[in-house]
């Protein structure tokens, strides 16, 4: 009980500055207990109310709007126990431009702390990262191949 409180306190302190980082400082986001008296009884609810956006249920928010809050719950649990990479597959698929690159800008700052590793076909993620790594299928050898360009050798 003590753990999943520890644990609960500090995420809910947490999320709604993370989530207004995503969205330039305008979405709301807050974790609710089902059963506050016996919370490892209920069941944890997450809202998050993206920019101009009136109060919906999280299952009504857009694929995007979905992956940004999503991306603040991840990271505000990191913040409690924090691993020491992420691997993230094309969370920004669902994005459009602007938060692309709202969500490579946090990434490239939360990349200080801790290695990131993101698959991504969006442009708008390229020029904030240090490495850019591709695969492709050399046919000579019948094999999957990478290359890697360092960024870092290259002034901004």
């Amino acid at each position: 009980m003590r753990r999943f409180k520890e644990a609960y306190d500090h995420v809910s302190r947490v999320i709604d500055d993370l989530y207004k980082e995503l969205t330039d400082g305008q979405g709301t986001a807050y974790l609710s207990l089902d059963d506050p008296e016996e919370p490892y009884l209920g069941g944890v609810r997450y809202n998050a109310m993206p920019p101009s956006k009136t109060f919906r249920d999280i299952d009504q928010l857009s694929g995007g709007e979905k992956a940004v809050a999503a991306l603040a719950l991840l990271f505000a649990i990191h913040s409690y126990r924090a691993s020491p990479f992420f691997i993230l597959d094309e969370i920004d698929a669902a994005l459009d431009m602007s938060n692309v690159t709202v969500v490579a800008r946090f990434l490239q700052k939360k990349a200080k702390a801790l290695q990131v590793i993101l698959i991504s076909l969006k442009d708008k993620v390229y020029d904030k990262t240090d490495a850019l790594i591709g695969i492709y299928h050399d046919r000579a050898t019948v094999c999957s191949k990478s290359i890697t360009l360092d960024l870092t050798q290259f002034p901004a």
